[in-house]
């Protein structure tokens, strides 16, 4: 369990390091467009990797909702 909560965080993490990347070649314009968008993919690229893993997890019972009430 403690496993996949580090593994969410690395993940969260990298999706913000991946925006910020983003937002400092949106201010600088050294890169020109192509450092940008590349980060943003990144960005976007990670976070549906998060998504899968979650749904993933979740159907193999590693993590389980809960505060939820149908």
């Amino acid at each position: 369990m403690d496993g996949m909560k580090l593994l969410v965080v690395a993940a969260l993490l990298a999706i913000v390091v991946s925006l910020g990347m983003a937002l400092y070649h949106l201010a600088t314009d050294r890169g020109g467009s192509r450092k940008l968008v590349r980060a943003l993919t990144w960005r976007v690229g990670l976070s549906v990797a998060l998504f899968i893993l979650l749904m993933l997890a979740w159907r193999a019972g590693y993590i389980s909702p809960h505060g939820v009430t149908p």
